[in-house]
């Protein structure tokens, strides 16, 4: 009793099948466990150990190029010039921070990590000895799957020529994550834009969890970045995001993205 009808209708068993297709391919794939990352606190040790100690006893931030404790060490960060590329630094919280994954970095009156590490880009300028475009530089995290460090970082580099044409390209982006796909490096990305206003006052790590609905427990399977960009009369981003997907060969780190040595 109470079971479904033996027989169906042709028209309503198509549709059937057609919702139940649709509903399992809107089912992202199950995680594998996390990896664990050999060695995976050196950066914190740096900065922890060594950049903070230096700042605060003898006024050097060495051997980071930035360490900025205001208002205080749990709110603070660090700037380091990371050993790969020829200007790529690494913006770090100096409070102990694992990744994108971290509930700390949704809490109320955690810092906008992204907004800082944009704020240091001029940082490449000097590195590299000339101005960058905005759309030549982004600001990355990778997803706890695709990176080696659990201490969150954020990569500040140039962009790869070929994505800066695709993206200088692109027509009406939407403010929120209804646009079409883009895919950059072989690499499919959802997209948004973010008007300069918005990233002062809202964390990217919020507009994924909160715009595309992210359980917490998942937000260790996306990677994120940030473009500059011009439309019209407005400077503003374009925000990527990727979520963790082997099958199709994503590996949810938007690190691929630069260009170690900005030959643009």
């Amino acid at each position: 009793m109470g079971g479904a009808p033996r027989h169906l209708p042709r028209a309503a068993a198509l549709f059937l099948l057609a919702f139940l297709a649709w509903g399992c391919a809107t089912v992202p794939p199950r995680l594998p466990p996390p990896p664990v990352h050999s060695n995976g606190l050196a950066l914190w040790r740096i900065l922890h150990d060594r950049c903070v100690p230096d700042q605060m006893q003898h006024a050097t931030p060495a051997p980071c190029t930035v360490v900025a404790l205001s208002p205080d060490e749990a709110h603070g960060f660090v700037v380091l010039k990371d050993r790969n590329g020829v200007a790529q630094h690494l913006l770090m919280p100096t409070a102990r921070i694992t990744g994108i994954e971290d509930p700390l970095i949704l809490q109320p009156g955690a810092p906008n990590f992204f907004a800082i590490a944009w704020s240091q880009r001029g940082l490449l300028e000097q590195r590299l000895g000339h101005s960058l475009g905005a759309g030549q530089t982004v600001v990355a995290v990778n997803s706890r799957y695709g990176r080696s460090q659990d201490q969150l970082h954020l990569h500040i580099d140039c962009l790869g020529a070929p994505s800066v044409a695709a993206l200088a390209s692109l027509g009406e982006t939407a403010r929120d994550w209804s646009s079409p796909p883009v895919t950059l490096k072989e690499q499919v990305y959802r997209i948004r834009w973010v008007d300069t206003p918005e990233l002062a006052s809202t964390s990217p790590f919020h507009m994924l969890a909160d715009g595309l609905s992210v359980p917490p427990a998942e937000m260790g399977a996306w990677t994120l970045a940030l473009v500059g960009a011009h439309r019209g009369v407005h400077d503003g981003f374009y925000l990527l995001a990727q979520r963790y997907d082997p099958a199709r060969g994503r590996r949810a780190s938007a690190e691929d993205l630069q260009d170690y040595d900005c030959h643009l």
